[in-house]
């Protein structure tokens, strides 16, 4: 197989995953359903995913004879992660194809090109704009105003890399404390609710959306999802309308996950795209027990070259991220009806490190155990 040949596994093929977190094992476990072989490449010798494949390599991803093997021994490759180092995913993308490809990579690592390839389908998002020093930081807050928030353009995640502006702020402290010379300024958005679209594609244009999701957050960290999510049919018809539109945009195979914002305006609820995630995503987990088809076999299949799965909810899901410590109380979540217990198998429990989750399949909304 070249990179440049349309991919189709047969039974036996292998899966390369750059990155060996929850993501990874997940889509590895997926891909041993569908009796596809999967190999494990990541710089952590403690990765959980390296637990649940028979090959793996543990190298740095700047290690190019590392690469170069990994890829002689797999059949098509994809990740866990965006932010796959562009000189590891060149190496890799001349050897063997890399779905989603690396156009999409170019395209959702840097949130103003992100934000950029949004606004240009017609498509709403927070009031933005680039800032690369101090001066040029005062003159957007002047103009989108406060409360805003500040972002780093590359590797935020779960809070990290950004900075709420408020009144009467130090936006010189602020900049100063945020350590780059490329960053975003986005409008706070008085948003209803958060909610997410996972969606898959295949390389021949097919597209599948699950129900659409509605995410809490706590402190800047995903704590519960439930499907489907509490907006109007019109509202969420929209919304997977949006996020099949920017993968066929990407030319995009695999699943991705689209986060927005529903605002409430005089004419009737809409939406805003916060983000893109070009991977399967924490929003989606209640797949894996609350649907017909998970996200991650999903992705499986669309990188396969395999057709899409038809997603069929089983019912109201809700899905609970166990954060830190909360995984020291797994058991108890064993007791409870109707709730399944999935836990990551990392080391020691860390404050925000997400550690296993648990989805409720029948419930209205997540009690836990008691």
């Amino acid at each position: 197989m070249t990179a440049t040949a349309p991919v189709t596994l047969k039974i036996g093929d292998t899966i390369g995953i750059l990155g060996g977190g929850q993501l990874g094992r997940m889509l590895a476990m997926a891909s041993a359903r569908l009796g596809l072989r999967a190999q494990i490449f990541s710089p952590d010798p403690d990765s959980p995913a390296f637990d649940v494949v028979q090959a793996s390599t543990c190298a740095e991803y700047a290690d190019v004879e590392a690469l170069e093997l990994f890829a002689g021994d797999v059949d098509v490759i994809t990740y866990e992660f965006e932010n796959v180092p562009a000189a590891a995913a060149a190496v890799l993308a001349a050897r063997r194809p890399v779905l989603p490809g690396r156009t999409v990579l170019e395209t959702t690592q840097d949130r103003l090109i992100e934000k950029d390839f949004v606004t240009r389908l017609g498509i709403g998002t927070a009031a933005y704009a680039d800032v690369t020093s101090a001066e040029q930081l005062r003159a957007a807050v002047a103009r989108i105003g406060r409360p805003a928030v500040l972002k780093t353009r590359r590797f935020g995640y779960d809070g990290k890399g950004q900075a709420m502006i408020r009144d009467g702020d130090d936006l010189d402290r602020i900049w100063e404390e945020l350590g780059t010379r490329a960053a975003i300024l986005e409008a706070f958005v008085p948003f209803e609710r958060e909610i997410s679209v996972i969606a898959a594609r295949s390389a021949d244009g097919q597209v599948e959306c699950f129900d659409v999701t509605e995410n809490e957050h706590r402190d800047h960290i995903l704590k519960i999802s439930r499907a489907p999510a509490a907006i109007p049919d019109t509202l969420a018809d929209e919304a997977r309308r949006i996020a099949g539109a920017i993968a066929s945009s990407l030319d995009y195979v695999g699943v991705l996950a689209v986060e927005m914002f529903v605002l409430v305006e005089a004419g009737g609820p809409k939406v805003l795209v916060n983000e893109i995630a070009p991977r399967v995503h924490n929003s989606g987990h209640w797949t894996l027990d609350g649907a017909s088809i998970s996200q991650f076999e999903q992705h499986i299949r669309a990188i396969a070259g395999w057709p899409l799965g038809k997603p069929v909810r089983h019912g109201p899901v809700t899905m609970t991220n166990l954060i830190g410590d909360e995984i020291n109380d797994y058991s108890r979540w064993l007791t409870v009806r109707g709730a399944t217990v999935h836990i990551y198998g990392k080391g020691v429990p860390r404050p925000g490190r997400k550690m296993g989750h648990v989805t409720e399949v029948g419930g209205p909304h997540s009690k836990g155990p008691a």
